[in-house]
């Protein structure tokens, strides 16, 4: 059982660059490529709501879960 992330995806969608949303967030690079490559441990609900808002989407849209 995972969690994937498809930041990444969702970023091609609005057709933003990691850079721009980082900026827009407020959250660093480093953090936002941790999260967008699946290697972040945890993401709090502050930070999820920031950039379900700048990407208007909803936290199903960038989080899914899957069975191995």
């Amino acid at each position: 059982m995972s969690i994937i992330v498809n930041l990444d995806v969702m970023l091609a969608k609005r057709k933003m660059s990691l850079t721009e949303l980082s900026e827009r967030v407020g959250i660093t690079m480093s953090n936002l490529s941790i999260l967008k490559k699946g290697k972040a441990k945890a993401i709090r609900f502050s930070t999820l709501e920031l950039i379900c808002e700048v990407l208007e989407c909803q936290p199903g849209d960038i989080l899914a879960y899957e069975e191995e």
